[in-house]
């Protein structure tokens, strides 16, 4: 019974790793169109700001350094260091997405962690089927994985609940007395031909 159950268990858990993970290319193509999206704009802020300190004869460094006295000009300051801090990471980040091939993707999960990237494109993505070759390693990557996990399970539950074998009844020996020899027979003595009783 518990190895049917697991053996069912098994092939849900490799079902839904397949399933899960056979999305990991198409979210990725979402994520990399949202990030380009993301950088544009950014790369427009950075054009307008250099556009006007250009203007006035300053450095994107100088002007930075010129938005000082109040607490809105400073606040302001900060938000375009980080502004153009984003910039070229996700610059940077778009650039190694966009030459890696599909396959190559599947291992650069680490280059998608811009958070508001992320969240944008999980919101808004629409589960696609998997008809590539990297679909397909990914969602065999997932059929193993899931079997895997859910099997390690049922076998950590297998361990916890496993009756305690019984201790062996042991059945009392019977112990026999120790036999003792039988004393020899003495002749019996005959009289005129007639046995003495």
């Amino acid at each position: 019974m518990f190895t049917s159950i697991a053996k069912a268990g098994c092939l849900a858990g490799a079902l839904t790793g397949a399933a899960a993970l056979s999305q990991y290319p198409a979210f990725t193509q979402q994520y990399i169109q949202r990030l380009g999206g993301t950088v544009d704009a950014l790369a427009e802020v950075v054009r307008d700001f250099d556009a006007s300190a250009l203007e006035a004869g300053l450095t994107r460094g100088e002007a930075l350094e010129e938005m000082t006295g109040t607490a809105f000009l400073e606040a302001r300051a900060t938000d375009m260091r980080r502004t153009f801090a984003r910039h070229v990471i996700l610059t940077d980040q778009l650039a190694r997405l966009r030459a890696a091939s599909a396959i190559d993707r599947i291992w650069m999960a680490p280059d998608m962690r811009d958070r508001e990237t992320l969240k944008a494109t999980w919101a808004d993505y629409e589960p696609a089927l998997p008809v590539t070759v990297a679909g397909a390693v990914t969602g065999g990557a997932g059929f193993v994985g899931g079997w895997a996990v859910v099997a390690l399970l049922f076998g950590a539950l297998k361990t916890l609940f496993r009756r305690k074998p019984r201790p062996k009844s042991v059945a009392p020996q019977r112990i026999d007395p120790p036999l003792s020899r039988p004393e020899p027979l003495q002749p019996t003595p005959r009289l005129m031909g007639e046995t003495r009783p």
